[in-house]
């Protein structure tokens, strides 16, 4: 039930924050009977998922796996992953008669709407006695158990209390470091935290070249760190986005470049050459744009490439278009940050949590769960499986 009214208590659960994780735990710890509260100082609930996967909620990928997500601890996130899949949740939003579709790589989205995941959740809510509050900031007083927290209208006690508070991502929708804080507050160790699935801005000297191309989207592998990615990139006013950048930036370190190959199919080199014997008199940007766009290309010949005919072209100059296009190497000169980061990378220390229920080891009875924890997935609904699942692992004991 969704309430606005005074609390009431005591509760055997309090879960702090109402998006996917915090309603998935509530959602879990009803169905066992536990008298559940779920508080959000937000006016509304489920506000990243409302706004995901452009309104149609990105909610899980069919093909989830542990090599799908960043912790400092990789096997952490096994345990949680496995007793709660993507077909577990594939199941309720069937449940549900919600219609869905997998756009790519595994990407389930809403034919309709992300409301009807909120939708879902806040009926399995009802189903299963669970109280939410909106417009209910708290403040944690005392943690026990029992745990002793305050609000507007009054004093929340309860058994075990779960943080699903998130991070600092996308603040304009009410994201703070809640979490963050709290978990210090008990002495845990807190991972980096930093924006991740995030665009990437460039130097002045570097968008001055590249800023008529604001727009124009190119199928790429581009790589940072130990990641690479198969995807489009997004040239933008400031700087490179798109799926390859997002996933790349979760790998990518002030002070380290981007690599990026434009012509991934394609052994670039051996392609002018043959080019050349078969169409000597075709212009290179003719031959590049087939490829890439018209914009691209000509941008490319104008910066860095001899645009000529095929036939005057040396196999030293095939060389340096194909190291140009091949092996195009951006540096960054940071990130968009949380403004525009659907991530927040790092978090609670999972050294401190227990990877089966997700308890804090040494403060019985508090849980940090979804995206507060120091797991991060991929993009395409990595984070959301994360988000079900580990919810799902804290609701089953909490």
């Amino acid at each position: 039930m969704l309430a606005d009214g005074p609390t009431s208590g005591p509760y055997d659960v309090v879960v702090i924050g109402a998006g996917a994780a915090g309603l998935m735990c509530a959602i879990a710890a009803g169905r066992r009977g536990r008298k559940v509260l779920v508080t959000d100082h937000a006016n509304k609930v489920g506000k990243k998922i409302l706004m995901s996967g452009g309104g149609r909620c990105n909610f899980t990928n069919m093909f989830s796996a542990p090599e799908n997500f960043l912790s400092n601890n990789p096997h952490f996130a096994k345990s949680a992953l496995s007793r709660y899949t993507p077909w577990d949740f594939i199941a309720l939003v069937e449940t549900h008669g919600i219609e869905y579709y997998e756009k790519k790589l595994g990407q389930l989205f809403c034919v309709k709407s992300s409301k009807q995941i909120v939708s879902l959740l806040l009926a399995e809510c009802e189903a299963t006695g669970v109280e939410v509050r909106t417009h209910c900031p708290v403040t944690i007083d005392q943690t026990g158990p029992p745990h002793c927290l305050k609000s507007e209208t009054g004093e929340i006690r309860c058994e075990s209390l779960v943080i699903a508070t998130g991070g600092y991502s996308i603040p304009k929708m009410g994201a703070t470091g809640f979490g963050i804080d709290f978990a210090r507050s008990l002495g845990l160790p807190i991972q980096p935290t930093f924006a991740a699935l995030v665009p990437v801005t460039l130097p002045e000297r570097k968008l001055a070249q590249l800023a008529d191309l604001a727009g124009a989207s190119v199928d790429t592998v581009t790589s940072a760190g130990e990641g690479s990615f198969r995807e489009n990139i997004l040239f933008t006013h400031r700087g490179l986005s798109g799926p390859a950048v997002l996933q790349a930036s979760s790998y990518w370190r002030p002070g380290e470049p981007l690599l990026i190959d434009l012509f991934p199919d394609l052994d670039l080199g051996a392609h002018l050459r043959e080019q050349r014997t078969r169409r000597p008199r075709a212009a290179l940007h003719t031959v590049l744009a087939e490829t890439l766009t018209r914009r691209i290309a000509q941008r490319w010949c104008e910066l860095w490439l001899p645009d000529k005919p095929l036939a005057e072209l040396g196999d030293r100059e095939i060389d340096r278009v194909e190291a140009r296009c091949k092996r195009w190497t951006v540096w960054p000169d940071g990130t968009e940050g949380y403004r525009t980061a659907e991530v927040t990378m790092g978090g609670v220390d999972t050294d401190a949590l227990s990877s089966k229920t997700m308890e804090c080891r040494d403060h019985r009875g508090i849980y940090f769960i979804g995206e507060v924890v120091d797991v991060t997935g991929h993009l395409g609904g990595h984070n959301f499986q994360w988000a079900w699942a580990s919810g799902h692992a804290a609701g089953q004991v909490a």
